[in-house]
């Protein structure tokens, strides 16, 4: 997989003429003036201001990945991990924005009026309506069955009960109870309250991890530039046994740094485009823009605050791994207070993490559900429940069982790999269409080219305008 998406991100970035490096400023500039604008909260044909549609998909996207996951790829894969994890995340921005551009592009309504989409809805118009495949179900099958085995495995419930109950002395089995039945709290009611919590705790858990994480690299000033030539140095020669590290090969090091990035950014996975594709703008690659910041915020900038500070600490020797690792690192230097605010964040982290990921699955329901409403209450219904305890089962076998904490990240790693393969697989198919809006957007927003002015920017008008068009020749 790392190297499926290395060849795929950078045909994208070749395709359309490294568009996340000449053009990075547009990336930010988009989520300022999202977070500027006075939309507010969900309208009533179920559309989300833009603004709310991102920070509930990085809401998704920030969880433990960020902390124990970049700590696991530093301790199998050593310090050249982190180069290989800021190059995927390089290419990984233009896989998502063309992920969330075509989400977008090609979403639809229900019965209801609510904005689906989502990789099950550009397999379908896309791939099935607009290229005439029959077999596009059999795609969309695959691609769900894929999506449902994190439902089973996931890290989140499993990582923050490990370091609370670790940090505070505490029965691990009661605290993934305690948070399996807290994401059921969040979610039993729906999309509005998800909302309001995310607008509040995502920026402040964000903020406050990166205040803690640069705090610790000011306190190391000096051991930064060392640092730097350590990952370098590690990227392309492997890294040597030493101390408790069993040491790493080219191939390993590459392999967790790309991996890292994929788990914690998402990008090629086809999750938070489905929460995207809600967002009410007035043109695809607006949105899309917000996709390519996601991967930035979190590949480079968390993830690399992480990276520094396990790093820094020369911890990442000692034979520790994952969140024991991560945690010590901070304790490091921070003392227990730092352990006890970094195990908090991540706590929270965990939470919006596991509570974001059902609004993606009850956008999936409403599509594939759409010609059946009556199915659809009664999914929705068991979905709220499978979005919350699964997880909780998921740890009290692995702590029955004593599976050691690479056993486990190894796990949620392999559970990604079905449905980002075929979600890529999709993407190159649809490239063309993602290329089309991207030069469109240069030439009006950009005024780079020629504006198009028969270019429709959704694919709902395009078909309209083609109904319309058949019954004039009749």
């Amino acid at each position: 997989m790392p190297f499926a998406i290395l060849f795929a991100g950078f045909y994208f970035t070749m395709e359309n003429r490294f568009f996340q490096l000449h053009h990075l400023r547009q990336f930010f500039q988009q989520v300022l003036v999202s977070i500027r604008s006075k939309s507010e909260g969900i309208r009533t044909d179920g559309a989300l201001s833009s603004f709310h549609a991102g920070n509930i998909a990085i809401g998704c996207l920030v969880g433990v990945g960020c902390i124990g996951g970049v700590a696991t790829a530093i301790s199998i894969g050593g310090p050249g991990a982190v180069f290989w994890m800021w190059v995927a995340a390089f290419v990984g921005m233009i896989i998502k924005m063309a992920e969330v551009t075509l989400s977008v592009y090609y979403r639809t309504r229900d019965e209801e009026g609510n904005r689906i989409g989502g990789p099950t809805v550009y397999i379908e118009k896309g791939i099935g309506e607009e290229m005439n495949v029959r077999s596009w179900k059999i795609l969309v099958v695959l691609f769900v069955a894929g999506m449902l085995a994190p439902v089973f495995i996931s890290i989140q419930n499993y990582v923050a009960s490990t370091a609370i109950s670790s940090t505070f002395n505490l029965n691990i089995i009661w605290v993934s109870l305690l948070f399996a039945v807290m994401v059921y709290g969040i979610i039993m009611r729906g999309l509005p309250f998800l909302r309001k919590v995310f607008k509040i705790v995502i920026p402040l858990m964000i903020l406050s991890y990166l205040f803690l994480g640069c705090l610790i690299i000011v306190m190391n000033l000096e051991k930064v530039i060392p640092a730097l030539e350590l990952i370098m140095q590690h990227a392309f020669l492997g890294s040597a046994a030493l101390g408790g590290f069993a040491g790493a090969t080219l191939s390993q090091v590459i392999t967790m740094g790309v991996s890292q990035a994929v788990y914690t950014s998402e990008f090629g996975w086809g999750t938070t485009p489905v929460i995207h594709s809600t967002a009410d703008v007035d043109h695809p690659v607006k949105q899309g823009l917000w996709g390519g910041f996601e991967v930035f915020l979190t590949s480079v900038v968390i993830c690399g605050i992480t990276a520094f500070v396990v790093i820094l600490s020369g911890d990442w020797v000692s034979g520790r791994t994952g969140i024991d690792l991560a945690l010590h690192s901070f304790e490091l230097t921070l003392g227990t207070t730092g352990k006890y605010l970094v195990t908090i964040i991540l706590f929270l982290f965990a939470l919006t993490t596991a509570s974001g990921w059902y609004a993606n699955r009850e956008i999936m329901v409403k599509h594939l559900c759409q010609k059946n409403p009556k199915l659809k209450r009664h999914v929705l219904r068991y979905v709220k429940v499978f979005c919350a305890f699964p997880e909780f089962l998921f740890v009290v076998y692995v702590v029955t069982f004593h599976f050691p904490d690479k056993d486990v990240w190894l796990m949620t790693g392999i559970m990604t790999a079905v449905p980002t393969f075929i979600n890529m697989f999709l993407l190159l198919i649809l490239s063309h269409q993602f290329k089309k809006l991207v030069l469109d957007y240069k030439a009006r927003y950009l005024k780079i080219g020629k504006i198009d002015e028969e270019m429709l920017l959704f694919y709902e008008d395009k078909k309209v305008e083609l109904q319309e068009r058949e019954l004039g020749e009749r």
